[in-house]
């Protein structure tokens, strides 16, 4: 299983509701990609610039597959990336 988080921060705060709309559909399309067991995005209640990815994949392999992925070539790295820095932390469970 492979666990990734990423922190985006929105650069200009007049962009959040577009990144919010976009990783909606962000979200809708990576939840059909083969290996795609969760893929949760939260937004912030103490920095509205804030968005949470939360992602577990099966495999290294369909995550690689997720960056080919329509969602990602798209949406993701096209619209919303240039407007976040982006911070990802790939991650392992506590059990």
């Amino acid at each position: 299983m492979i666990c990734l988080n990423v922190i985006l921060t929105v650069k200009n705060e007049s962009d959040v509701p577009k990144v919010r709309e976009l990783m909606v559909k962000q979200r809708e399309l990576t939840l059909q990609e083969p290996g795609c067991v969760r893929f949760e995005v939260y937004h912030s209640e103490s920095d509205p610039k804030i968005f949470i990815l939360n992602e577990r994949w099966e495999s290294q392999d369909a995550l690689d597959a997720h960056r080919n992925a329509e969602a990602c070539t798209t949406i993701y790295f096209p619209h919303v990336v240039p407007l976040c820095d982006r911070v990802p932390h790939p991650s392992s469970l506590v059990e």
